[in-house]
């Protein structure tokens, strides 16, 4: 049964029986009830014994996921303390090996970069190419525990480098190239690695765009380097000479090209695998440091059970090598997945080359952006008359909350049978609370389930559960996808101020959320962006929901003025709109975005000001940045700027004539 009807009490998308019957969640749930004798009638019943049994739980993921290494007899040890949990503390295992058990001649990656450039490695090949890499990083001296980094696109050689430095025990850690200089620092400034891989540019919407020059001024800040690798990208021809310690890669891959075996080092569970970055908006970035053990295990779980990858599916996610995303994805190769590459704008050849690549691939899963949805609505895409896509049986969206509008698009106009899979968690978990699930239906609005093992739930303020209120979304229990901790935090006081000051021993995440009916959440936005008008909590996401509708309203971004200004103990909701190419802003417009919100809302969700702006600033990712734009307002410092995709957009807000009344 498939349906595009968006009635409240009708699903849009429900699994045939003939797919619940072959979903990998299916396989796994009658296993286990084999395996420790249980009986788990639905998914319902399977989230709580994963929860209530997490020894148990984990231990089916790992068997379910044949995961090579050896995994010890204790499970879990302190499962009382959060943080201080630790998770199969006799394993060993390499990331790594677990990602390259292929040699075959069948695809492993496909890359694309915009119209300009095609590649693509079969298993055997991707094993060869990380084994030279390997050798030439050990040959380097580099050993367990250094950090290799990556100021790359997401293209090839940036895994390769990736899994041959978890082939070693190194750390890894990226940046992606439209960071600028400063943005660069504050992030391997901190991790100091010894080797940095590196593009000579890289192209965005048809453009190049030069790196070298950048990395002549990075370099020199950068101590710890020792040797930077060039990838050959956009350029013929290279003059290295102002990048200390540069070699093309070539170069340094050539005398191990005999290299046909890779040495895997046998590790802890708990072995630092990545060094990830916050978005760094409101200061310094945060370094968080995530286990190859908990890395895997958790991407298994995520990419075989929620989104049922199987050997042979091709799977894809638009992300830049400085988003999570791009972790998850390279992950599919341990599922058996192909992953399919692609770097620059989402919007190359006239808005459809992602959707030419899902046809050109045979994409099975297609992972973007809220964003993206939304704007491929509003540009009037509708790939259901313009694209086969007759493989595509899943689509992710995260970055921002789905509304339920992008929903009915995806049904109506992109395909009407695919499970629509709204996903939500972070770099700090480096995977997801809450996603989707290939056995229950799609509701409109609502992200699926609660992620396996993950006891995840919505508490008020006083720390007590609630179910349709909205509240603070909480993990009450330990997972194996926690971070080891931050970096150079000896003390790991920055990494519980991050996440356990809230509620004692129990993770809050900062996301303003509800449980719905149906057993699936909506997540309203950001706690700490969270409006407050009146004492009154209002999620952002509802506000953007209603204005964005409007066919005028490109994009639009709301904050919590203080006001009055003697009175900083209450706020007054203030609207910033960008409207389409030529259009202004006049009462008409802005009376109408004000009954839009009163109609569809309540009359605190009102804007006291609804104001047109250019550009809205946001993140490398893609997300907008309300608590940047609230510290202009109110003249207070973004400490961060190199964080900002588009910085300059900072200015549209400062000393506003209209906030001054």
């Amino acid at each position: 049964m498939n349906t595009t009807a968006s009635q409240p009490d009708t699903p849009l998308w429900t699994p045939s029986a003939e797919r619940i019957a072959a979903a990998n969640m299916t396989a796994f749930r009658h296993t286990a009830e084999r395996r420790w004798n249980i009986e788990l009638p639905d998914y319902a019943a399977l989230h709580a014994w994963s929860v209530d049994h997490p020894e148990q739980f984990w231990v089916s993921v790992w068997e379910d996921g044949d995961v090579v290494g050896k995994r010890g007899v204790r499970v879990l040890v302190d499962g009382d303390r959060m943080p201080g949990a630790q998770w199969f503390p006799d394993a060993r295992l390499n990331f790594a090996q677990n990602l390259l058990r292929r040699r075959d001649g069948d695809d492993a990656v496909v890359f694309w970069g915009e119209d300009k450039v095609r590649d693509r490695l079969t298993h055997g090949e991707l094993y060869r190419r990380v084994a030279q890499f390997s050798a030439a990083l050990r040959e380097q001296g580099v050993g367990k525990g250094d950090r290799v980094a990556a100021y790359m696109p997401n293209m090839p050689e940036t895994l390769i480098a990736m899994l041959a430095a978890a082939s070693i025990g190194a750390i890894f850690t990226s940046a992606s190239p439209d960071f600028g200089v400063q943005g660069v620092l504050d992030r391997f400034g901190q991790t100091e690695p010894k080797v940095l891989l590196a593009c000579d540019g890289y192209y965005y919407n048809g453009k190049m765009v030069d790196c070298l020059a950048k990395l002549g001024e990075i370099v020199p800040q950068l101590p710890s380097v020792e040797r930077v690798v060039i990838v050959p990208y956009v350029h013929r021809d290279h003059a290295l000479g102002g990048i200390p310690h540069a070699r093309m890669y070539a170069d340094f891959v050539a005398p191990h090209h005999a290299a046909t075996e890779i040495g895997f080092e046998a590790l802890p569970f708990s072995h630092p695998l990545y060094v990830m970055y916050s978005s760094g908006t409101t200061g310094v970035p945060k370094c968080i440091v995530h286990s190859a053990g908990g890395a895997l295990l958790q991407h298994l779980k995520e990419h075989r059970l929620h989104c049922d990858v199987k050997p042979g599916d091709r799977v894809f996610y638009f992300t830049t090598c400085g988003w999570m995303m791009w972790n998850w994805l390279v992950s599919g190769l341990a599922a058996g997945a192909t992953i399919l590459l692609y770097d620059g704008s989402p919007f190359a050849a006239d808005n459809r080359i992602l959707f030419d690549y899902a046809d050109a691939e045979r994409m099975t899963h297609f992972g973007t952006s809220a964003k993206f949805i939304d704007a491929a609505a509003k540009f009037g895409l509708k790939p259901r008359e313009t694209h086969s896509l007759a493989t595509v049986r899943a689509m992710m969206s995260t970055g921002s909350p789905l509304v339920p509008e992008g929903f009915d698009y995806v049904y109506r106009d992109i395909k009407a049978d695919l499970q629509l899979s709204s996903i939500s968690g972070g770099t700090d978990i480096l995977s997801c609370f809450v996603l989707g699930n290939p056995v229950l239906p799609v509701w409109r609005g609502e992200i699926q389930c609660r992620g396996l093992g993950l006891a995840v739930d919505v508490w008020d303020d006083e720390g007590r559960p609630v179910r349709g209120e909205k509240g603070e979304l909480v993990c009450a229990r330990p997972f194996p996808a926690m971070p080891v901790g931050f970096w150079r935090d000896e003390d790991g006081s920055k990494y519980r101020a991050a996440y356990f000051e809230r509620f004692d021993n129990v993770w809050c995440h900062g996301d303003f959320c509800e449980i719905t009916a149906h057993g699936g959440l909506i997540i309203y936005g950001r706690s700490d962006a969270t409006l407050n008008p009146g004492g009154v909590r209002i999620g952002t996401a509802e506000i953007y929901r209603q204005v964005e509708k409007l066919h005028e309203v490109v994009e639009s971004i709301v904050i919590g003025q203080d006001w009055p200004p003697q009175n900083p103990n209450d706020v007054r909701v203030v609207l910033f709109v960008k409207l389409r190419d030529g259009m202004t802003l006049d009462d008409t417009l802005a009376d109408r975005i004000k009954r839009t919100i009163r109609d569809n809302t309540t009359p605190r969700h009102v804007p006291a000001k609804v104001l047109q702006v250019a550009d809205i600033p946001r993140t490398k990712s893609g997300k907008i940045v309300e608590l940047a734009v609230r510290n202009v307002v109110h003249g207070r410092a973004v400490k961060n700027q190199e964080a900002l995709a588009n910085p300059e957009a900072l200015a549209h807000f400062r000393d506003r004539d209209e906030l001054a009344g």
